[in-house]
């Protein structure tokens, strides 16, 4: 008799060997050390629960339970075995306000390097405020600039999903998506006061088959940017405001900058932000491409410059003023883009007289200034727009725009 007891717990303990092993794991953060308190550091039980999941040869997810998780610098890496599910749903993540504790520029929190990643749920405490005090972007990225941590870093993710998350008050970028492919981010909320610097909501760059399909944005800059390499894009369902609109660059100021190809932004709606949709470059850049980028079913709430391209870009007059950006932009178009104008010059395309705008397409603006001091108008230079639908203000007078 006994030793068919001791040979039944003999099978059920390898049963539970294989279905850890073999058909992947469910790990609770908790269960490897985690505190929730909102003071203890959690990191160390973060990285214990992320390299079990990690290693599992089945599809497998790491559960953070309710609770406040005070987590350091911390990258969840692969390549893992299999599928991995990260389930942060009422989870709270409060990062540190100290910056030496960030020792390297990958972010404050970093997934990179898997395959078949779901990200569920959870809100990102950048703590911002300290870091927006020394933050010198907007004049040099040395310094202080390149060490400010983004709250969530995606890199080089395939076939992935990112949902259900908040970023409150990052200290940089809220989230970063770069060399990723197939990636799907939805209900998206960002938020930071409109006065913070450098916090773009999420910046996406070299990085092919990216959809972003519902995301609230209210931040210090841009509320979605796109580098160069950025290509099948899709943006869609987005509120935004405050911000600096939507923006494709800047581009140009880097030589061996990757094609932009295949943008599409669409049913969004941006409220009292510094610009609407937008495509800026530098002037006096190499060469480079900027190309298939729509535009189409936009509302503008009182938003300064709800149509513009810009191809003298020169912040805090960092280039060379006078030399044409050397970006080609071409195959665009604005369409239904609707609402109120904050500036008389509600659409403004400024495209490069070195590498004139090609195919240009405005259809059904129409754009209202409630000013004091006249109608909307449109500016334009070396750009001949194709017209369609009714456009108001007026697009391009043709002896202007020639």
């Amino acid at each position: 008799m006994g030793s068919k007891v001791i040979q039944a717990a003999f099978i059920f303990s390898y049963v539970a060997y294989l279905v850890a092993t073999v058909q992947g794991v469910e790990v609770n953060v908790k269960t490897s050390g985690a505190k929730a308190d909102g003071k203890s550091d959690d990191t160390a039980a973060f990285k214990k629960a992320w390299d079990e999941v990690c290693k599992a040869t089945e599809p497998s997810t790491l559960t953070v339970p309710e609770g406040k998780y005070m987590v350091g610098q911390i990258g969840f890496l692969g390549p893992c075995k299999s599928a991995i599910t990260f389930n942060a749903e009422g989870a709270e993540f409060i990062a540190p306000t100290d910056l030496s504790q960030f020792k390297t520029r990958s972010g404050w929190i970093l997934f990179s390097m898997i395959k078949d990643l779901t990200v569920s749920g959870g809100t990102m405490n950048g703590q911002g405020s300290a870091a927006w005090k020394i933050n010198n972007c907007n004049k040099s990225f040395d310094g202080n600039c390149r060490n400010l941590p983004i709250n969530l870093n995606l890199g080089t993710l395939t076939n992935s999903v990112v949902k259900g998350i908040t970023s409150v008050d990052s200290k940089f970028f809220h989230m970063n998506v770069i060399q990723c492919k197939n990636l799907t981010l939805s209900k998206i909320t960002i938020t930071a006061p409109g006065d913070s610097a450098n916090t773009d909501g999420i910046h996406i760059g070299r990085s092919n088959g990216v959809t972003v399909n519902g995301a609230d944005i209210k931040t210090g800059d841009d509320c979605i940017s796109f580098g160069d390499g950025s290509q099948q894009v899709t943006v869609e369902n987005v509120k935004c405001g405050p911000g600096h609109g939507i923006s494709i660059g800047s581009l140009g100021k880097y030589p061996n900058e990757q094609p932009v190809m295949g943008v599409t932004v669409k049913h969004c709606t941006l409220s009292n932000t510094l610009n609407g949709v937008r495509i800026k470059t530098w002037p006096a850049s190499p060469n480079g491409v900027a190309t298939g980028m729509h535009f189409e079913d936009v509302t503008m709430d009182n938003v300064s410059n709800p149509i513009l391209i810009d191809q003298e870009y020169c912040p805090w007059n960092q280039c060379k003023t006078g030399v044409p950006s050397k970006i080609k932009i071409s195959d665009v178009s604005f369409k239904d883009i609707k609402g109120t104008s904050a500036t008389k010059v509600a659409v403004k395309l400024l495209c490069s007289p070195g590498v004139p705008c090609d195919k240009v397409e405005l259809s059904g603006v129409n754009l209202e200034y409630k000013g004091t001091n006249g109608s909307a108008i449109s500016e334009c230079d070396n750009v001949k727009p194709t017209l369609s639908g009714k456009n108001s203000p007026a697009i391009c007078d043709a002896a202007k725009a020639a």
